[in-house]
């Protein structure tokens, strides 16, 4: 179960991202930041509510963070330890900025 909140303020973009990033709801946020990202040079995930990321979920960022290299930033805010430690050990911590 996930639940996708977007608030767009000029060309910055902030998604805040409730519940499980897995297999099944990835797309869905896929298929939401394909429709969102076009014109934003700042672009906000919050994870502050994120409970869970899989190896789908980090494609959906990794694929969010190529775009963004491009055209502006890209900030991911309020994780919980346990997802800092899968993007520790995934390497992620090394590609994205997290704050």
């Amino acid at each position: 179960m996930m639940t996708v909140n977007k608030q767009l303020q000029g060309d910055k973009l902030t998604v805040a991202v409730e519940g499980r990033l897995d297999t099944t709801t990835a797309p869905e946020l896929e298929a939401q930041l394909k429709d969102s990202i076009d014109a934003v040079t700042e672009l906000v995930f919050d994870f502050s509510k994120l409970e869970y990321i899989s190896s789908a979920g980090l494609r959906v960022l990794l694929t969010a963070q190529k775009c963004m290299n491009t055209q502006g930033t890209m900030v991911v805010r309020g994780c919980s330890e346990d997802i800092k430690e899968i993007f520790s050990i995934t390497g992620f911590s090394e590609i994205l900025t997290i704050e």
